[in-house]
């Protein structure tokens, strides 16, 4: 269902789509994965980027406005805390599942016995060790999936969140500043300037800037773009004609620009995706639970374990929709039993902690 209007409107926070738009781009990232996770190429491409790098731009254009946010309502100290509390405990628990019970189910079904799994480098528990910090170090756990199409390799997609969590810092940061919270042009200079940035990239490299650089700025960008929408839209609201030319206009944009078409689209891509949430609706389910993190950190391992187990031989679209069937267990499993506690024990120690603390101040 569409409403239309022409008038500008405050941006629904507890009333969208998003929770259903992260879960669509957490399915598109699994289904680009399973291409090269089968031995079946890269799948779908535009501008050398397949489905999957394009999901993770949305990801971030979603995450830049929802981070602002936060960032506005929260203390510099709840704010930290509650991007911990969202990101972090989900991300160690699959490393350690991973490491303790992927990887050795891996191990019996490739040799039937596990002789030397825990002692054989990356070893489970230095998997573990290495990954701690977000950054992932390793994606091998001892001589695990050598007999896949894409062998060593447990989790693919958990490089990206160290980034994500930089992205919080810098926001975070910048929150201090008065003019970053009160005006829209200081957002859209230092987007500019992470536009300037990757597109000049080659420059960087020469400069003897790592790899990590580079990637931050492929991603800064998009992350900005929310940040830019999230501003436009308390300073001028949400309008339906603009949701639709943004729209337009990021798609324009990423299909006639190489290389950082889609940076250079990211505000109206992330205005676009915005108002499109304000007017697609999504299921009841979807809006209480939102399982699209654990689906997105669970998609690949899980994707591993159903080649070894021969769905691959069905097809690369059938094994997709097993992996999709077989990650939602998981990704349920991860809200339920670990996102949605922390989150609740979170929030409820901090007001706990707000009012201990006026109340102190008050005596």
């Amino acid at each position: 269902m569409v409403t239309a209007t022409v008038s500008a409107r405050a941006f629904p926070h507890r009333n969208n789509s998003l929770n259903l738009f992260r879960l669509i781009l957490a399915a598109a990232v699994l289904f680009a994965h399973a291409f090269y996770i089968t031995g079946n190429g890269t799948g779908p491409m535009l501008h050398g980027e397949n489905l999957g790098g394009w999901a993770v731009a949305g990801f971030f254009v979603l995450s830049g406005f929802l981070i602002m946010g936060s960032r506005m309502r929260h203390s510099p100290g709840e704010f930290l805390v509650h991007r911990i509390a969202r990101i972090y405990p989900a991300f160690l628990v699959v490393i350690v599942v991973t490491a303790l019970v992927f990887a050795p189910l891996a191990g019996l079904l490739e040799r039937g016995n596990l002789d030397g799994f825990l002692t054989t480098p990356v070893t489970p528990l230095q998997y573990i060790w290495g990954n701690l910090g977000l950054e992932v170090s390793s994606y091998t756990v001892s001589w695990t999936l050598q007999t896949v199409p894409y062998p060593g390799a447990w989790n693919g997609s958990l490089w990206t969140l160290y980034f994500e969590f930089f992205c919080y810092i810098i926001v975070w940061t910048l929150g201090f500043l008065p003019w970053f919270r009160r005006t829209v042009w200081f957002p859209i200079a230092l987007w500019v300037v992470a536009v300037g940035i990757y597109a000049t990239a080659g420059f960087w490299g020469r400069l003897g800037l790592a790899a990590d650089f580079t990637l931050l700025f492929k991603l800064l960008p998009f992350f900005l773009g929310g940040v830019v929408a999230f501003i436009a839209f308390e300073r001028w609201g949400l309008r339906t004609q603009i949701g639709i030319a943004s729209l337009a206009g990021a798609l324009v944009i990423i299909v006639v620009v190489p290389g950082f078409g889609g940076q250079l689209a990211s505000p109206l891509l992330a205005y676009g995706l915005l108002w499109l949430s304000t007017v697609i609706r999504q299921p009841k389910l979807i809006a209480t639970h939102d399982v699209s993190y654990g689906f997105y950190i669970y998609a690949w391992p899980t994707a591993q374990l159903l080649v070894l187990l021969g769905a691959a031989r069905a097809g690369v679209w059938v094994f997709m929709i097993v992996n999709v069937v077989a990650t939602l267990v998981f990704a349920v499993a991860s809200w339920l039993l670990v996102e949605r506690p922390i989150m609740r024990a979170t929030r409820a120690h901090l007001r706990t902690f707000s009012g201990t603390k006026q109340t102190t101040t008050a005596n």
